[in-house]
């Protein structure tokens, strides 16, 4: 069974947002979705600096079975990354939640973390699909 915490935002597409107290936001991929993936051999993050609209492609994700695009949850200026990714990948199936995090951004309008799906929607969405 995956994990979802509730205090976090959820995109159909499987990426989490979470609004930090500085109000920036941290996006990463969703215990579902590292489960679904398998073991990651590879993370492409966005680079520093590049602004992002709601849905825009942020990156792939490529793990033994298949690669899978990133998008953004949010729009925003990307503002930092988990360069750790790119040495220790499988951290995304160790722990997607805090040491597996993507990237964080500035965002243009916090009001849009109101247009994700909340933890329960988001487990709901995911038995839909199941």
């Amino acid at each position: 069974m995956s994990q979802t915490p509730s205090e976090l935002k959820y995109a159909s597409s499987h990426e989490w947002a979470r609004l930090e107290e500085d109000g920036t936001v941290t996006v990463g991929i969703t215990d579902h979705a590292q489960e679904a993936l398998g073991d990651v051999v590879f993370v492409e993050l966005p680079g520093v600096g590049d602004t992002l609209a709601a849905g825009d492609d942020a990156g792939v994700v490529e793990s033994v079975k298949a690669a899978s695009d990133i998008y953004a949850p949010i729009g925003g200026e990307v503002i930092a990354v988990n360069s750790a990714l790119e040495d220790e990948p499988e951290t995304v199936n160790a722990d997607p939640y805090n040491d597996g995090w993507f990237y964080k951004l500035q965002p243009t309008d916090t009001g849009e973390l109101d247009k994700l799906l909340s933890a329960e929607d988001y487990q709901q969405h995911c038995d839909d699909e199941d």
